[in-house]
């Protein structure tokens, strides 16, 4: 597709006639300490998978404890400063028969840990409106983002750029060579395929055209496994002072190593979601297809969230030439007198599978209810509880995943200390 022929220089001399950053942030900064923060965020998990084929259940209960410090930035033409964290979990239920495994490793035993440390830091510099970060850190881009979506969050090792010189773009370039996954405290953590991350460059931006219209082109190349193309397209179209009708495209283009893989593959997943939002409530209409030799694979050095589409709850419809639909609807209940509590629920209906066998077909049923506490001595605590309810074909059994009942459960509380 042409969209997936620009490079991020286009999006440079696009923005070449915008406003230069007016302030810079490094002549605004206070100092290392004066800038500093140190926070502390309990979260404690509970996660239960419930096979409908009378399989043992996937099942754990742990408590983590998440320490970051951000320190400002030294006074001068260029600033310096130091990012670190301190993370810990341990395990709450009991022996390998309730462990789900991308929550605790196994030992050499096969029983699942105890608990689960690692502690990490980085490096940082700032001249006007770039930050340099070497170090171990947490990206968070299309293609390659960090999972925070169990006990502990994945984090990588490596240098990232981030520079925001002209009002509206941000680029992004960085390296990373190491990945430590969420259940692990390894720096070099295996992937589902076995395989540690070698390399993996990144290198995209994001520009604002306006309040309204906004792009982002992102290109990584994860050494020996796959190189990735993405492209994003986001408008909103306001409609009255209460309501609007929002578009958001997401697209990649992805060609898989054989070394990984056992051939060259091809691949190609896209979405596209409209959500019209009036007042408390906001319903949503997307489609997504996957086109070309495989499925569209992810977390394979490049991070456990490197899939921006729209359709990705437990499933993420990323199977071979797989089409699927979903229907959801949100309600913020801040206007019913009851600030902080938020309801999403959707249906996504997945077809057209080629699973070598025949056409798969799954369907997913999710709910999510979270409350914030707004006030008072409890202020900021956050109650979570997601359900997904997962069906599919014999075909798409044997090729993706059983049917099962999912229940995750997140209670956070977070803490300032400086």
């Amino acid at each position: 597709m042409k969209v997936m022929k620009w490079s991020v220089i286009a999006l440079a001399v696009a923005a070449g006639t915008s406003q230069m950053a007016l302030a810079s942030q490094q002549s605004e900064a206070k100092g290392f300490v004066e800038d500093a923060n140190l926070d502390l965020l309990l979260r404690t998990t509970y996660f239960n998978r419930d096979y409908k084929d009378n399989r043992a259940d996937a099942r754990s209960l742990g408590q983590g404890f998440i320490t970051t410090f951000e320190s400002g930035f030294t006074q001068g033409t260029v600033g310096v400063g130091v990012d670190a964290y301190g993370i810990l979990g341990v395990r709450l239920d009991g022996g390998r028969g309730h462990t789900y495994g991308a929550m605790f490793e196994r030992d050499s035993n096969g029983d699942p840990e105890r608990d689960l440390s690692q502690a990490g830091a980085a490096v940082k510099l700032q001249f006007s409106n770039t930050v340099i970060k070497y170090g171990n850190q947490f990206p968070s881009l299309p293609v390659l983002a960090y999972d925070d979506s169990r006990l502990l969050p994945e984090s990588f090792t490596g240098t990232l750029i981030t520079s925001n010189e002209i009002e509206g773009l941000e680029l992004n370039a960085g390296r990373f060579t190491a990945d430590s996954a969420m259940q692990s405290s390894s720096r070099d953590s295996l992937n589902y395929l076995d395989l540690t991350l070698k390399s993996i460059d990144v290198v995209g931006g994001t520009y604002a055209f306006t309040d309204n219209l906004s792009a982002s082109l992102y290109y990584a190349d994860n050494e020996d496994i796959a190189k990735k193309k993405y492209a994003n397209v986001n408008y909103v179209m306001p409609l009255t002072a209460d309501q609007s009708l929002a578009f958001d495209f997401n697209i990649y283009d992805n060609k898989y190593d054989k070394r990984a893989f056992g051939e060259t593959q091809d691949t190609t997943i896209w979405s596209l979601s409209a959500k019209y939002s009036v007042g408390s409530h906001a319903f949503i209409l997307a489609h997504q297809r996957v086109t070309g030799d495989g499925n569209y694979e992810y977390d394979i050095g490049d991070g456990g969230s490197s899939i921006w589409v729209a359709n990705s709850y437990y499933s993420d419809f990323n199977s071979k030439d797989e089409r699927s639909w979903q229907a959801s609807y949100e309600l913020d209940f801040s206007d019913y007198g009851v600030p902080g509590l938020f309801w999403k629920t959707a249906y996504v209906y997945g077809d057209n599978v080629d699973t070598g066998t025949g056409e798969g077909k799954e369907t997913e049923f999710f709910n999510q209810v979270q409350y914030v506490v707004q006030s008072g001595p409890a202020k900021d605590l956050s109650l979570k509880l997601r359900n997904s309810i997962y069906r599919s074909n014999s075909d798409m059994r044997n090729y993706y995943s059983e049917d099962l009942n999912e229940i995750r459960a997140f209670i956070e509380y977070p803490l300032s200390i400086l």
